[in-house]
């Protein structure tokens, strides 16, 4: 069965460009982004773990650590880290999974038969300190990830995990928040001292709250 928001990670031993790892280990209390690429030296995933690791500062100020995983066996990918840290002027220094048995793959779903029987898609998910999952993205092999929105979404994810608001399309960090229905305007006004702007009773705005 597919994974789901919401759902436990599962755990996995495995084998890395940065030596063995256990992932529940590995993401200790923080968060973590595990991505995965249909194979190595292919275009697009060398132009997605290039952006990657020029945002490795951006992810750790986020507590985020990332993990990529391809089929490959691990003789290639560091062939392919070398190709990648030289293409896309970056050093990768996040481990990339050698899943040559597909172990991470099926259990985190990752083969889509109808898009291709044997090669990953693109998927990534965000997992909390709790190992539950928070975040699916899942792209076609052909069309390369916005990295720039998954650090949008780690800030949202991290923002209403600890107040009680939502975040409204396109917002991005310092922008104003939505506050969530479930709190009434009158506790509202008590729980954000910023304001609380009421355009409907059921949309409301305030500053966000965590700045």
């Amino acid at each position: 069965m597919s994974l789901r928001l919401g759902d436990t990670a599962p755990n996995f031993t495995a084998q890395t460009t940065e030596g063995e790892i256990n992932f529940y280990d590995f993401i200790g209390n923080g968060w973590a982004i595990l991505f995965s690429h249909p194979a190595d030296f292919t275009p697009v995933c060398t132009t997605e773990l290039g952006k990657t690791a020029l945002l490795q500062e951006e992810f750790a100020k986020r507590n985020v650590k990332v993990l990529a995983v391809s089929i490959d066996p691990l003789d290639k990918h560091f062939e392919w880290r070398k190709d990648i840290n030289e293409t896309q002027h970056c050093t990768v220094g996040f481990p990339i999974i050698a899943d040559a048995d597909r172990n991470v793959a099926t259990l985190y779903d990752m083969i889509h038969p109808n898009a291709s029987a044997t090669a990953t898609v693109r998927s990534l998910f965000v997992i909390g300190p709790d190992k539950l999952v928070k975040l699916m993205i899942i792209y076609p092999a052909s069309t390369g990830r916005n990295f720039y929105e998954v650090l949008r979404v780690v800030d949202s994810l991290q923002l209403t995990a600890g107040f009680s608001v939502a975040t409204p399309a396109d917002w991005k960090s310092g922008e104003d928040v939505i506050v969530v229905p479930a709190v009434s305007t009158e506790d509202a006004i008590k729980k954000f001292p910023k304001g609380v702007k009421v355009v409907k009773p059921y949309l409301r705005y305030t500053p966000q709250p965590n700045l």
